[in-house]
């Protein structure tokens, strides 16, 4: 990650320019592979039926939004989603893990994470779950930042007939909190 320079911003401002460019981000992730919850390709208006509501629970909260810029430009989101539960509180789930395909190999992903981990333990996170889909070689990703596979869903996604995934569980402990 050494000369990686992205500029990160917890719980901006969800402006309708930021919110666009998040949604281009999205089609581009998707379009480009990416598994950000849909197969290619999409459009900016299939995103925004699960962009809109996405929005709403990081602006109403209890969700949160980081981004992070390369210069003036948008090239990496994640979302803190909360777990809604007592019982689950002290560990958060992270959502919408992506940064632009076009950036892909420049070391964003890894220093998206490192920040969503820091981040967790400055919330009071003991542990950060993340779900990916198998096929693709994400768990390599999140294996190499510390994240552990704790379970698999066999073929929990189907993303075209004939073609079911795995849903791969990965978790990274943060330790406890003080």
């Amino acid at each position: 990650m050494a000369g990686v320079s992205l500029r990160f911003v917890l719980d901006p401002d969800l402006t309708p320019r930021l919110c666009a460019e998040i949604v281009d981000l999205w089609v581009d992730a998707s379009n480009a592979g990416g598994a950000v919850g849909f197969v290619p390709p999409v459009s900016a208006d299939d995103v925004r039926v699960i962009a809109d509501p996405t929005f709403a629970d990081i602006a109403d909260g209890p969700d949160r939004l980081l981004v992070g810029y390369s210069g003036d430009r948008l090239v990496a989101v994640l979302i803190f989603s909360d777990n809604r539960f007592p019982l689950k509180a002290h560990w958060c789930v992270l959502k919408r893990v992506m940064v632009h395909p076009d950036t892909q190999g420049s070391g964003y992903g890894s220093a998206m994470m490192t920040e969503a981990a820091r981040l967790g333990r400055a919330f009071g996170h003991e542990a950060l779950h993340v779900t990916v889909r198998g096929g693709l070689g994400l768990e390599k990703f999140y294996t190499r930042l510390g994240y552990r596979e704790v379970g698999r869903l066999p073929g929990a996604l189907r993303v075209a007939p004939g073609d079911d995934r795995d849903e791969v569980l990965m978790w990274l402990d943060l330790g406890p909190t003080d």
